[in-house]
């Protein structure tokens, strides 16, 4: 992310009842067996591994020591030994957080990369991913045991713990919803008033005395109410006992293409055009039921200061193969979008790849995921305005230094996520046919002038709301999984709304109750985290 590359987008963008022969059924791991606990203090040549495990390179986690647990006794024991002392304490899964939420202060930093089974759980009659577990790896270990999986999304390094907390997405959630939406329990580590750590199992069910906290993970983000150590995933209207049947199936192969533009014949009328077409082809095409669901794209502008190859626009695009017409409806998408642009566009030859092998070749990697970077988000229910668009072009087209290493991108969203209630999950939104990035990155430095650049390229988007996307209309506020602390911060934010609006709408006080009842001293806290009320 510290260089978005065409090459990088281009090269990495963007078997049923097999249980009994690959022994997939239960955990690997066997009782008494598992790593830890281990307490990584500086001094200890591991620290320093520790300390860079994170995505967003702008930030340096530098705690007392670092706890690797390798199972939820380990993290019962390591937060309440924490929490006695009086330190702070903070989680990692996938160290994927795009503010400093893991090390702003931290003393204490429990790290979760070893707790990363995946395996049916036939007591609970429901998939188990601890929360260390990479998309990736859940993706190959539910597809290759059951023939199922789950719409996650497409960065194969993230980790389960704070995407699935923080209502993920990916190339499947047109088709299949969000990934909360199959979330059937999870386990999290608690402190109640008196210091004391537990694990609690809280589920879907309406009747469990636990069912607020199993509400507060479907869209709550991570690092508010407890350490997440597993979930369970399972299909609400799944019936029986047999895994293969309790997940959805992907399709067996995706259509593949990555249509690219040049900033170098990219006029404004043609950058004006593509962008209109791109938005409006999503209102027309965003409907549950649509016979383009299975169709995911995400548009990528990189800034021009990028370099001059026929990478200024990239549009990464996966298609389920299995849906009748599915080449023809691919080649309309495409027609629809380069109506009326006069840039030429580079179309490559359309590939069919089995769903596994382009689900693992098409994600973004660690090379291309990692980085110095600033980001800000936005959700969309109807495409950007011609004025919006002409922003996007006056801050993404000029020439280094003043557009930085700057990204806009637009994920494909909408389909079957929309049929679900705003308050049934915490995850609010439930309306935006798209989601936004926006992206100011660097390689050397503080990157004040990456993070100016971001700052004023947002802010000018949403000049009529005050500089953020505030719910109603054609925004649908932000996205907690993309953090944003200047949403908090009225110099940033002068719309009058509070950041805990433009990312949880009206869902924000049921949030608040559950933080009060289940994390009352306030242990687990971030720039952003849910406060209890007032």
């Amino acid at each position: 992310m510290g260089k978005v590359t065409r090459r990088g987008f281009m090269g990495g963008a963007a078997a049923a009842g097999g249980t009994a022969v690959l022994d997939l059924g239960t955990p690997s791991r066997a009782e008494g067996r598992e790593l830890g606990p281990v307490r990584i203090a500086p001094g200890d040549p591991r620290y320093e591994d520790l300390a860079v495990r994170r995505t967003n390179q702008r930030f340096d986690p530098r705690p007392e020591y670092f706890h690797v647990a390798g199972s939820t006794a380990q993290v019962e024991k390591a937060v309440e030994e924490a929490v006695r002392a009086g330190k702070r304490v903070t989680v990692r899964s996938g160290g994927h957080c795009y503010e400093n939420f893991v090390g702003d202060g931290a003393q204490v930093v429990i790290d979760l990369c070893e707790m990363s089974e995946v395996y049916f759980d036939d007591r609970r009659g429901a998939f188990a991913i601890e929360a260390g577990a990479t998309l990736m790896q859940v993706y190959r270990k539910l597809y290759l045991g059951w023939g199922v999986t789950i719409p996650g999304g497409q960065c194969g390094g993230v980790a389960a713990g704070g995407h699935i907390a923080g209502g993920g997405y990916g190339q499947h959630s047109r088709r299949l919803g969000a990934v909360v939406d199959y979330l059937h329990a999870v386990e999290v580590v608690v402190v109640d008033r008196a210091g004391r750590a537990r694990a609690v199992i809280a589920t879907r069910d309406p009747s469990d005395p636990h069912h607020d906290l199993w509400w507060a993970h479907t869209g709550g983000g991570g690092g508010n109410f407890g350490v997440v150590t597993r979930y369970w995933m399972r299909d609400p209207r799944a019936k029986g006992k047999d895994p293969r049947t309790l997940l959805p199936k992907p399709p067996p192969a995706l259509l593949v293409c990555h249509p690219a533009w040049s900033w170098g014949d990219m006029s404004r009328e043609s950058f004006t055009a593509l962008l209109r077409n791109h938005g409006a082809w999503h209102e027309r095409n965003s409907d549950p039921g649509s016979p383009y669901a299975g169709l995911w794209s995400a548009l990528i502008v990189q800034s021009r200061a990028q370099g001059a190859d026929p990478g200024g626009m990239i549009l990464p695009t996966m298609m389920d193969a299995s849906v009748p017409d599915a080449g023809r409806l691919l080649t309309d998408y495409f027609a629809a979008l380069t109506r009326g642009v006069g840039a030429r566009a580079y179309i490559p030859e359309v590939r069919r790849l089995p769903w596994y092998q382009a689900v693992s070749t098409q994600a973004l990697g660690a090379d291309q995921e990692s980085g110095r970077f600033k980001a800000k988000s936005a959700q969309l229910r109807r495409r950007f305005t011609d004025r919006q668009i002409g922003v996007a072009h006056d801050h993404l087209s000029v020439p280094a230094p003043a557009s930085a290493s700057g990204v806009l991108l637009l994920a494909s969203y909408g389909g079957q996520v929309n049929t679900v209630a705003s308050g049934a999950t915490a995850m609010a939104e439930r309306d935006s046919i798209l989601k936004a990035l926006f992206l100011g990155t660097w390689t050397d430095g503080d990157g004040a002038a990456g993070i100016a650049w971001v700052r004023r390229f947002y802010q000018a988007m949403y000049a009529g709301t005050g500089g953020v996307p505030v719910p109603g209309g054609a925004s649908g506020g932000a996205y907690i999984n993309y953090p944003d602390v200047d949403l908090a911060d009225p110099a940033w934010n002068a719309s009058g709304v509070p950041w805990s609006t433009l990312y949880y709408g009206g869902n924000y006080p049921r949030l608040q109750r559950v933080k009060a009842r289940w994390d009352p001293r306030g242990v687990f806290r971030h720039a952003l985290s849910v406060r209890p009320a007032g």
